[in-house]
């Protein structure tokens, strides 16, 4: 199913992934992958479960659904060739100069990072012996370079070195990553969806770390007995006959890749009324969210939200469905009780200005009989 690259990440083969559709409920987190692969400046997904629950089976089944992408032929970073501002050095050079740059067609990156990674393996090396033999920067890429433009998955995120953390901080900052030594300096573009999954008993993440993804979700082990025994069957299928799971699922597995394409293409026209604007920063200001990343999430997520639904205007109910997710890990403790947690205190504002809750969560696709 996997095979570990010379970085020590792991990348997947997409054909031997389970397949997306036939993941049992999950309804919300299912709901924000797909939005990240509307629009990928949302800035990824954190899905907190006790262990059991899918969390890392959905996640891997998202290889199924990725795009195709047009990178540089031979660049080593997925650059973009119609998007100069993002392009490699090397790119970037070549296209001032007028060279028409060849293109390939490529699969999004999904890449999971290993705890166990070093720095080096993360940002990649300059092997500084060859590069005064030979000349030139010798940079032997890493992890940041192989998922630029792609997602990069990183399970247990909460146990991640802190050193790492600094260094996708960096990036997911900028969308770029800088190596040095001695004197020698390379820098390439590094934009990708952190997509992370993490056990909510095993440690907390910092609070910048968190911060930068776009959404949160907490899922549960299903409880009622239909669930879990389409879980059951699901499982002993692929288990037995992968192919026959896959083909049971391929159609609805290609419905949602024409529908995130579909989104991505109309999201641009996909308008957003200032009064639900309003609305949001109200929400926003009575739960004392810190910046205006909330604020900013929310109103993307809405608009990605619409896109994948065929729409071009923002429905209060847009607004709804996304809010919980994108600001109830943006919300300063709780000094008034403890016993209400974050989730419950953006649903109450909601009501508060909507006078209505967030709706409860809907099915993307009728459900194949297990």
């Amino acid at each position: 199913v996997a095979v570990a690259a010379e970085t020590d990440a792991v990348a997947y083969d997409f054909s031997c992934a389970f397949p997306f559709s036939a993941v049992v409920g999950q309804d919300e987190a299912k709901l924000a992958l797909l939005l990240n692969l509307v629009d990928p400046v949302i800035g990824g997904v954190l899905i907190q479960g006790e262990r059991g629950t899918g969390k890392s089976t959905a996640v891997r089944a998202l290889v199924r659904l990725l795009p195709e992408i047009a990178c540089v032929s031979g660049d080593k970073y997925n650059s973009d060739p119609n998007d100069i501002s993002t392009m490699s050095e090397e790119c970037r050079e070549r296209a001032l100069k007028g060279e028409d740059l060849p293109v390939v067609m490529a699969r999004t990156p999904f890449v999971e990072l290993p705890l166990g990674a070093t720095e080096d393996r993360v940002t990649g090396t300059i092997d500084i012996e060859r590069a005064l033999l030979e000349g030139g920067k010798a940079f032997e890429p890493g992890i940041l370079a192989r998922v630029n433009r792609g997602i990069l998955y990183i399970d247990e995120v909460n146990l991640l070195d802190d050193q790492l953390v600094d260094v996708l901080l960096d990036s997911a900052a900028g969308g770029w990553n800088t190596v040095e030594r001695e004197g020698v300096s390379v820098r390439h573009p590094a934009r990708f969806v952190l997509v992370g999954t993490a056990h909510p008993d095993e440690g907390d993440l910092r609070p910048q770390l968190l911060d930068r993804f776009g959404l949160t979700i907490s899922i549960r082990t299903a409880n009622d007995a239909e669930s879990r025994f389409q879980v059951l069957n699901r499982t002993s299928e692929w288990n037995s006959a992968p192919a026959k799971l896959e083909a049971r699922f391929a159609a609805q597995d290609e419905a949602l890749k024409g529908r995130i394409l579909d989104a991505r293409a109309r999201l641009k026209d996909v308008q957003i009324a200032r009064a639900l604007k309003v609305k949001i920063s109200n929400v926003c200001s009575r739960l004392n969210v810190d910046g205006l990343r909330g604020d900013i999430v929310t109103n993307r997520t809405a608009r990605a939200l619409a896109a994948f639904e065929g729409r071009t205007e923002v429905s209060e109910d847009d607004v709804l469905r996304v809010a919980v997710l994108c600001l109830q890990h943006r919300l300063r403790k709780n000094v008034v009780s403890d016993t209400v947690d974050n989730g419950t205190r953006v649903a109450q504002e909601l009501f508060q200005e909507f006078g209505k809750g967030p709706p409860a969560a809907v099915p993307l696709q009728q459900a194949a009989e297990a």
